[in-house]
């Protein structure tokens, strides 16, 4: 009996022995796809490692489950690690380098740094991995909401993803999946806008994310506060792997693996029951939403290697009627506010693309062609019935889509690297509307059905240059944007897109950065393919511009490699020309796009400006013995001219000062705790004219508050702050991995205050009572109006 408990327990240790994890890849040149043979590749803080052999492959074995951080080297290149490489028994971690020639001859000039920067962008950038993604507190596995703990980014205390960057608009940022464009990255985007209530990329897909938010390289065009660039994951090449994830909204499929002897793949689905939540908690609008994703990439030969992506969504919304239990009368007036403005929405939206790389021995040619395309229709019932056809006073069904086509060549030299390229744009804008309620305070019913062709064209070229034993950068490029859509924007010399980067290494690892620019963007299209009852394109007619900003940046960043840490400081000025306003209301078109809806379909003349600008601070701490953790401070003050107003006034993004601290530590077993904390000052917003607003003929038409823009942004909402809270539990086991999570969001329930609300009095039977003293108006009153509260989600994710 006792021989057979020995042998029981030897073979518990012998299996425990064996079933270790693998860490396994190819480090290549990523100027000319070639190998690097005998590089070492460590696992750090441990005594295993490798070096690869002559085609640069690599594998590291008896690797136990857990988190790490693993480091490339070769002497003559430039060394780099990957943060919290996951190794588990079920599969084997496929990761691969891209090592970069050095060009110093000094080698106590170059220190290593463990943070991410690049030639074409020394300053203003931030990288996420795919591990920082995945157990963000507060996040819920959405990038949107990650991205809200880098400096500068503020957001809105609702159920939405708007990005708001160093004081701009939501709509001024622009996103690429592997290069490729994809307009819109949320579910429910306001058009014109950006934002939504969750996001389309499924993170289970996603290796990394650069956020640049400013200097931007060249060969970037049509956007002025950030570009987001998302590098998706290989597809294994070895077998298929599965990933099921099912959290307290939605259910996500994943699956990867080779096709044939070249080409992976990667593919992903997910479907919603947010409405369950939703009417749970006693919202009055139910949505739904899918998406899909898929990459395939093919190494046609060494040298040549071809990508295609595609993204999508399918979204609706309905309104809900039912009553929750125990509603106060202000719950139930803010209810009922949401019913009479809410339509119901359907959207959908696609984009593919395909890109092909050609390297040589000093360089590649990157080809991109793309298509997407955005349908997004909204009706709306006077009191929402629906029985009569004549109590339609809003149908709105409009579709934006976009051919793409790029050509890019990249030179690199021993100091030096040259780009180039060219780009063109066709694009189409269909709309086919009847309006009782975007002009009824004016008395306008619009009733439109057109559509417009636009082509827009553009040119690059950039170089970056080594001084000085690399201690000195210089990075400096031009492009050109042209458009038909008007006059001034025809010819591209009218956009002439100059910018310069310079970054100095005072000391190993402590850099001081500046950077001056000058970006256009495109009006959105609402806006340029805006026709009144006549057919006219009002918005070509009154010659619509790019909208122009200009950047100035400095900053200094202190690197402590042998710690993962990272302490910044940034300070940054933009000055906007050129912005749409409204004709109607006298403001800026830089006041809007935090509401679902449409914003720009209206007529607007390009005589807008504004100014933002305030201070960074970031410190960042990446894994480093089981802690990790980020803290930005950013100080900032955004402001636009209106045609009502004398000089600057703030604008709807003036946040004034935006903190976020995210920490987490990993225990032993695979336990994580995780925590952030986010305090956003009180954001202006414009008084509701109510003597205007409770005209019975104008309420009815649009049951809300008309604003007052002669008082634009004169008032100012209470600070906002949110504590949120994760926990994570992994399971490693030989064929399978089990991962179970706690995600609190507004663990204290902070309930953040809004602009108010401007309701009827209503009698026995829900209608508005009429105002004795004036019979033309409904009696009105303003109620209190906030947003938030503690909302808690449980996940699991299966992995095999």
């Amino acid at each position: 009996m006792k021989y057979l408990y020995s042998l029981f327990l030897f073979s518990i240790v012998s299996f425990q022995a064996i079933s270790q994890g693998t860490i396994r890849g190819k480090i290549t040149n990523p100027v000319n796809n070639q190998p690097v043979a005998f590089a070492n590749v460590l696992v750090l803080e441990t005594d295993l490692g490798a070096i690869t052999d002559e085609n640069g492959n690599y594998e590291i074995t008896d690797v136990p489950p857990g988190l790490y951080n693993v480091r490339a080297s070769f002497v003559g290149y430039k060394t780099s690690t990957q943060f919290e490489i996951q190794v588990t028994l079920a599969r084997a971690v496929q990761l691969d380098f891209s090592l970069e020639e050095d060009a110093s001859e000094l080698s106590e000039v170059v220190v290593a740094s463990e943070f991410t920067r690049s030639d074409e962008t020394p300053i203003s950038v931030r990288k996420i991995n795919s591990n920082e993604i995945e157990r963000y507190p507060g996040g819920n596995r959405d990038i949107s909401r990650v991205i809200q703990a880098l400096p500068g980014v503020a957001s809105t205390p609702s159920f939405r993803n708007d990005i708001i960057i160093r004081g701009g608009a939501p709509n001024e940022n622009k996103f690429f999946v592997d290069e490729i464009e994809i307009p819109v990255i949320n579910h429910f985007a306001t058009q014109g806008s950006s934002g939504g209530p969750t996001g389309i990329l499924n993170v289970n897909l996603i290796k990394s994310v650069d956020v640049i938010t400013g200097g931007f390289p060249a060969d970037r065009m049509n956007s002025l506060s950030s570009f987001f660039e998302f590098q998706l994951k290989e597809g294994r090449n070895d077998k298929m792997f599965t990933q099921l994830t099912l959290g307290a909204s939605e259910f996500t499929f994943s699956n990867e693996g080779p096709i044939g002897k070249n080409t992976t793949y990667l593919i992903s689905a997910r479907r919603s029951y947010l409405q369950f939540l939703f009417s749970a908690l006693g919202l009055p609008f139910l949505p739904t939403f899918n998406d899909f994703q898929v990459k395939t990439t093919t190494k046609i030969n060494e040298k040549t290697e071809l990508t295609f992506i595609g993204v999508g969504a399918i979204d609706d919304s309905v309104l809900n009627f039912d009553v929750p239990d125990d509603e106060t009368e202000d719950e139930k007036d803010a209810r009922l506010y949401l019913l009479d403005n809410l339509p119901y929405t359907s959207q959908w939206n696609y984009a593919t693309g395909l890109k092909l790389k050609k390297f040589r021995d000093n360089g590649f040619w990157t080809f991109i062609l793309s298509r997407n395309m955005l349908n997004n229709r909204s009706y709306k019932y006077f009191e929402n019935n629906e029985s009569n056809p004549d109590n339609l006073i809003y149908d709105y069904t409009s579709q934006e889509s976009e051919n793409k086509f790029r050509a890019e060549n990249s030179i690199f030299k021993k100091t030096f690297t040259l780009k180039y390229g060219v780009n063109y744009e066709y694009s189409r804008f269909l709309v086919d509307t009847y309006d009782e309620f975007t002009f009824a305070s004016q008395g306008i019913i619009l009733n439109v059905n057109d559509k417009t062709n636009f082509n827009s064209y553009g040119a690059f070229i950039s170089a970056s240059k080594n001084f000085n034993q690399e201690r000195l950068l210089v990075t400096g490029g031009v492009r050109v944007d042209g458009s038909d859509f008007g006059q001034t924007a025809q010819n591209p010399l009218n956009q002439l897109s100059p910018r310069v980067s310079i970054s100095y290494q005072l000391k190993p690892n402590l850099y001081l950065t500046a950077n001056s620019g000058i970006y256009y963007q495109k009006p959105p299209y609402t806006a340029l393919g805006f026709r009144n009852n006549e057919g006219d394109l009002v918005n070509q007619e009154n010659d619509i511009r790019f909208i122009r900003s200009t950047h100035f940046i400095t900053g200094i960043e202190r690197v402590i490699p042998e710690k993962n840490r990272r302490f910044s400081i940034e300070g940054f000025y933009k000055l906007y020309e050129n912005y749409p306003s409204s004709i109607a209301n006298g403001i800026s078109l830089a006041n809007l796009g935090a509401d679902f809806g449409v914003i720009g379909n209206e007529p607007v003349l390009s005589d807008s400006r504004g100014r933002a600008y305030g201070l960074e601070f970031l410190a960042q701490q990446r894994l480093f013995k089981g802690f990790y953790g980020i803290a930005a401070v950013t100080l900032v003050r955004s402001e636009f001219t209106n045609p009502n107003t004398e000089g600057f006034v703030p604008s709807a993004w003036d946040n004034g000062i935006i903190v976020s601290m995210t920490a987490g530590k990993r225990f032993q077993k695979n336990w994580e705790l995780g925590a952030r904390w986010r305090y956003l000052g009180g954001l202006p917003y414009t008084p509701i004219d109510v003597a205007t607003s409770s005209q019975i003929p104008i309420y009815d038409s649009r049951p809300q508050g008309v604003l007052d823009f002669n008082q634009i942004n004169t008032l100012r909402l209470e600070g906002f702050h949110q504590l949120d809270l994760r926990v994570d539990k992994k399971y490693f086991y030989e064929k399978w991995n089990l991962n179970w999570y706690i995600d609190i969001q507004n663990l204290y329930n902070f309930e953040a205050e809004q602009p108010p609300l401007l309701v009827p009095n209503r009698d026995a039977n829900g209608r508005p009572i009429v105002d004795p003293n004036n019979p033309g108006s409904y009696q009105t009153r303003l109620v209190a109006n906030t947003a938030g509260r503690i909302l808690p989600t449980v996940g699991i994710i299966v992995e095999f």
